[in-house]
């Protein structure tokens, strides 16, 4: 097989899983902006994430968040989402927008309170089983705001003990995926604020927890390839929630920001054995002002070219610059890489898998946006919370 047929049957089988909540209204702290034909029910989200996988071929998955996409028969659910060729992903739990979670979920100082919380992760799990999902994401807003407003080490014991009864729970073939954020809604301390907290916790737990990297939760100029890297090379990174970001968690379309980023960190994850179905590529992301199933399957076509770029970078060339100290060298095979304009090959490879070159133009063609518009009249808008 040549080179170029190896990266292009590389990215027919790479997947991007996309966020049943991205279909629904979203927005800042101040204001959720509606718009026309936004999904009701989780089916009809699903209905939407089956027009972006129609288009770009690689999109098959949809994560669902609990209790946002609560269902009375997630088997039913589960049929719906595979009548529309796709399949149902992992499993977000919510843990932060109950009144109880003022002072934290499963770190708060009463012990009602993280019951409440583990038995909420524990009820997710059940709907794992009957979904087939493979994931469950635990992102928590537990932290403190004030010094002294709590023990930071209690904190951390309560937290260890509740992963691991959630831990025990997990049946073969499932994984928890531990997220973290430095800070926000928190500002003093966080309970999970970095990747290290995050790995120390999934080291104790066992082989089934896992690290997720969300690009969004790091301080200005935290080197997240790196990151990437020594989750990769510790057998820990469990997937990606893929954003952008200019200030904080601003979680717009992924590479909007700094698509330079997220080339570097594909380029890690290519170079670490990643590019595999055991690092699950999951976009995060609040489509404020922009409209949903075109901005997700913009996110989804520019995951999937910073993806051929490091697909394409000569690492032979760069093993040889970096083993003779050529500096310049390796940061030119690097940047020849990023450079390269990659769109005319992703073109070929979705005509060579049945689909039209072009995705967005292919959307806007298909009339999904204006049938959706004229149907969902009425009923509540999915948005969040809902």
């Amino acid at each position: 097989m040549t080179e170029l047929a190896a990266v292009k049957a590389a990215l027919k089988t790479q997947a991007v899983e996309t966020p049943s909540w991205a279909y629904g209204n979203s927005g800042t702290r101040f204001k959720v902006f509606a718009q026309a034909g936004v999904p009701r029910t989780p089916r009809e989200k699903l209905d939407d994430a089956a027009q972006v996988h129609a288009v770009t071929g690689i999109a098959p998955a949809v994560a669902l968040h609990v209790p946002w996409d609560k269902a009375d028969d997630y088997t039913a659910l589960a049929r719906h989402a595979e009548d529309r060729g796709l399949r149902l992903g992992t499993i977000n739990s919510n843990t932060f927008q109950d009144d109880d979670y003022k002072l934290g979920s499963v770190c708060h100082p009463d012990a009602a309170v993280r019951r409440k919380a583990v038995d909420h992760l524990l009820e997710c799990v059940d709907i794992m089983d009957a979904t087939g999902s493979r994931d469950l994401k635990l992102w928590f807003a537990d932290g403190t705001n004030y010094p002294g407003q709590d023990d930071v080490r209690a904190r951390q014991d309560r937290l260890a003990e509740g992963l691991a009864e959630v831990y025990e729970r997990l049946g073969e073939g499932q994984r928890m995926l531990l997220e973290y954020k430095f800070f926000e809604p928190a500002f003093y301390t966080t309970d999970v604020p970095d990747w290290g907290t995050a790995y120390a916790h999934c080291l104790k737990l066992g082989p089934k927890a896992r690290v997720v990297v969300d690009t969004g939760h790091h301080a200005p100029g935290t080197n997240i390839e790196f990151i990437v890297a020594t989750l990769l090379r510790e057998g820990k990174l469990g997937g990606f929630d893929f954003n952008s970001r200019f200030y904080a968690d601003d979680d717009l379309m992924a590479g909007a920001a700094d698509p330079f980023q997220l080339f570097r960190i594909m380029y890690e994850v290519v170079r670490g054995g990643g590019f595999t179905s055991e690092v699950a590529f999951m976009l995060d992301q609040c489509h404020n002002v922009e409209a949903k199933v075109p901005a997700i399957i913009r996110s989804v076509m520019n995951v999937q070219e910073a993806t051929a770029k490091a697909l394409l970078v000569d690492r032979d060339a760069l093993s040889a610059a970096q083993g003779s100290g050529d500096v310049l060298e390796a940061n030119a095979v690097l940047m020849d890489a990023y450079d390269t304009d990659v769109r005319p090959l992703l073109r070929e490879v979705r005509e060579e898998m049945g689909l039209d070159p072009e995705p967005l133009t292919a959307y806007a063609r298909s009339g999904w946006a204006e049938k959706i518009v004229a149907e969902r009249v009425g009923g509540q808008q999915a948005g969040w919370g809902a």
